[in-house]
C-alpha cells in the first residue's frame, strides 16, 4: 500500500491531544567535536551519579502514584516519531497546569496507554503502563518494538480518570519493500509570538505520511514585530524555564493536531537552546553556558517522541539517526550544533555569527579542518551514503547548505553561522558525492525563513561547475524574514539559486516515488491570522538520476 492511503478524515482527531512518557533507557556514547571541558566532565559526573541512583533512567517504578485530576493532565497533547519498520515511539507528558511546571505533585505518576489497530479500540495490539516521572517533567515515552510495518495505528493515554484524546501513527515499511509513493511536509522555525500556526492547519490536511521538522521548534528570546500572542515569563536559562517554554507552544491546538496525525521526524537547531550558540559556547560567552545547554537539552527530550537511545546524558545528546522507508527514501537527520567549531570572526565581545566582507580580514574561515558536524558526525554521514542502498538520500538538516553571497554588487560576503562559515566542510561533503555518487542527495533545510531551491555546485564561484545535488530550504511556520526585495538583490551574485521567495511563511510538501522527487513550496496569505489561507508558490520536480530539479 502506497504511504497515506486509506488515512481518511480526521474524525479521531478531534479532541486535542496530551505529552509524553519516559521509559527505560540504555545511554550510548556520544561522538564530540573535541575533548569535554573540566566543566563537562563534572556535569557528565553527575548525570551517571544520578543514573545509578536510579534518577535519570526512566524505568517504571514499584510505586505509582494513583490519583484523579481537579483538570485535565493531558493539556499538552500527544504525539509519536521515530518511525521503525517494527515499531514507534508514543509521547505524552501530564501538565494540568502546564505554564506553572506543570502542575503535578512531585511523586511518580500511573499512565496507561493502548494501541489499536482500529479507530474505536476495539481491536488492541499492544497495552501497558508506565512511570511518569517527576525527573522528567511527568513526560513519557513508549518505545514500541514488534509491531506490523507499514501499518496504521491509533494510540491513547489514561491516568486516573482522565483520558487522552487518540493520535494516529503509523510504522515504516519493510526494509526491502518496494514503496510506490512517500509523502511528507518539512518545516522550521515557529516563533510563537509572531504568528499563529495555521500553516499546520493547511498541513493536517495535505494526506502526508510524515512530517520533518528542522529546528528552531521554541524560541528562547522574544523579538521581531506585529507580535499576535507573547510568551510567558522570562527567557529561559534553566531546566524550569524551558519546560515552561516548551509547554506553551504545545499548547497551541493546530500544532497539537499534527503532532497527532501522523509520525515526527525533529532535530533542532538554536533556539531550542540560545540563538547562534556554537558547541559549548553561547553567543553572549556566558560562564554558565553548559549549564544551559544541559537544561535545555534535556527539556527538548522531555518534549518529543525520541527514542530511548536520544536520552541526555548531561551536557550531551545524541540525535543525529538514520530512517529508512523501504528502498524508496533513507532520512540523514543532521546535528549542525552541538558538535560545530565555534564560529570565526564573530563581533567583539560576543560569539555567534557575523557576516564576513573581507575575507583577507579573516582567513580562518575557509581552514580545511573546520567542521559544522563535527568529524565523527561527517564520518556517519559519508559511511551512511556510502552504504545506502535508497533510490532517494534525503539530508535533513538546518539552513541553507548553498554558498549565498550577502552583498550585492562587486563585493562578497557570507554569513559565518551557516554552512558558509564552514566552506571546507562543505567542500567535504559535496566531494564525497562527486566521488562515491550515492543515489540521488537531496538535501532540505530551513532556519533562514524564506523558501530557496539551489543547485549545490562543486565550485560555486563558477557557474559552469557540475551541480552535484539540489537543496530545497523552506520558509518559517511564522518566524519573520527579510524583505522580498533584499533577497531579489543577491540572485544577480548567486545564479545557482533557482527560486528565492521570502514574502510568506509556510512549509514545504515532498511527494517522492522511484521516478521523481516534486516539492510544492507553501505560503500562507498571513500568518497573523489563524484563519489564513494557503496558496502554493512554486513546485519543482527532480528527476531520477539527475541533480538539478525544474519548475512545473
Amino acid at each position: 500500500m502506497a504511504m497515506g492511503a486509506g488515512y481518511g478524515t480526521q474524525s479521531g482527531l478531534a479532541r486535542l491531544v496530551p505529552a509524553r512518557t519516559a521509559t527505560t533507557t540504555t545511554m550510548k556514547p556520544i561522538d564530540s567535536a573535541r575533548a569535554p571541558s573540566l566543566r563537562r566532565r563534572q556535569l557528565l559526573a553527575a548525570a551517571w551519579s544520578l543514573a545509578g541512583a536510579g534518577l535519570l533512567v526512566p524505568a517504571l517504578p514499584g510505586r505509582v502514584q494513583a490519583q484523579r485530576f481537579r483538570a485535565d493532565p493531558f493539556t499538552l497533547g500527544v504525539a509519536s516519531g521515530c518511525p521503525r519498520p517494527d515499531g514507534i515511539v508514543l509521547w505524552t507528558r501530564l501538565a494540568p497546569d502546564p505554564l506553572n511546571a506543570g502542575g503535578m505533585p512531585p511523586e511518580n505518576a500511573a499512565v496507561r496507554w493502548e494501541l489499536a489497530r482500529d479507530e474505536s479500540f476495539h481491536d488492541i495490539a499492544r497495552r501497558g503502563e508506565i512511570a511518569a516521572r517527576p525527573e522528567f517533567g511527568h513526560s513519557v515515552h513508549v518505545e514500541l518494538r514488534g509491531l506490523e510495518p507499514d501499518r496504521t495505528y491509533w494510540y491513547r493515554f489514561m491516568a486516573g480518570d482522565a483520558v487522552s484524546a487518540v493520535g494516529r501513527t503509523r510504522t515504516a515499511p519493510a526494509p526491502q519493500a518496494d514503496l510506490r509513493r512517500l509523502k511528507f511536509a518539512f518545516a522550521s522555525c515557529q516563533q510563537y509570538e509572531q504568528g499563529y500556526y495555521a500553516a499546520y492547519r493547511h498541513m493536517l490536511a495535505e494526506d502526508i505520511d510524515l512530517v520533518v521538522f528542522l529546528g528552531d521548534y521554541i524560541y528562547e528570546s522574544s523579538w521581531g514585530r506585529r507580535h499576535v500572542r507573547k510568551h510567558s515569563g522570562p527567557e529561559p536559562t534553566t531546566l524550569a524555564g524551558y519546560r515552561n517554554r516548551h509547554a506553551q507552544y504545545k499548547t497551541d491546538p493546530d500544532l497539537q493536531r499534527m503532532h497527532a496525525a501522523v509520525p515526527w521526524l525533529v532535530i533542532w537547531d538554536d533556539h531550542e537552546v540560545s540563538n547562534d550558540y556554537a558547541n559549548e559556547q553561547g553567543q553572549f560567552l556566558e560562564a554558565d553556558f553548559v549549564q544551559r545547554r544541559t537544561s535545555a537539552y534535556r527539556a527538548y527530550y522531555e518534549h518529543m517522541p525520541l527514542e530511548r537511545a536520544m536520552l541526555p546524558r548531561g551536557p550531551d545528546m545524541r540525535l543525529y539517526e538514520r530512517f529508512a522507508y523501504g528502498r524508496l527514501a533513507l532520512f540523514h537527520m543532521l546535528d549542525d550544533r552541538q558538535y560545530r567549531d565555534i564560529q570565526v570572526c564573530p563581533h567583539p565581545k560576543r560569539g555567534g555569527g557575523s557576516n564576513v566582507i573581507d575575507d583577507a580580514a579573516c582567513p580562518e574561515r575557509h581552514a580545511a579542518e573546520r567542521s559544522l558536524l563535527g568529524m565523527a558526525q561527517e564520518r556517519w554521514l559519508h559511511a551512511g551514503l556510502d552504504d545506502s542502498r535508497a533510490r532517494w538520500n534525503i539530508l535533513a538538516q538546518q539552513t541553507l547548505m548553498a554558498q549565498i553571497d550577502r552583498t550585492p554588487g562587486p563585493d562578497a560576503s557570507f554569513w559565518t553561522d551557516a554552512w558558509d562559515g564552514y566552506p571546507a566542510a562543505r567542500k567535504r561533503l559535496l566531494d564525497f558525492i562527486a566521488a562515491r555518487k550515492p543515489a540521488n542527495p537531496v538535501v532540505i533545510g530551513g532556519d533562514v525563513h524564506t523558501h530557496y531551491v539551489c543547485d549545490l555546485k562543486r565550485d560555486f564561484d563558477r557557474p559552469e561547475s557540475p551541480t552535484l545535488a539540489t537543496q530545497f530550504c523552506g520558509t518559517s511556520i511564522s518566524s519573520q524574514s527579510w524583505s522580498q526585495q533584499q533577497v531579489l538583490q543577491l540572485l544577480p551574485d548567486n545564479p545557482h539559486i533557482k527560486f528565492a521567495s521570502s514574502e510568506k511563511r509556510g512549509y514545504v510538501v515532498m511527494e517522492v516515488s522511484a521516478r521523481q522527487c516534486q516539492a510544492s513550496l507553501r505560503g500562507l496569505d498571513d500568518e497573523k491570522l489563524q484563519a489564513s489561507g494557503i496558496s502554493t508558490q512554486a513546485r519543482f520536480i527532480l528527476e531520477d538520476g539527475r541533480s538539478s530539479a525544474e519548475r512545473v
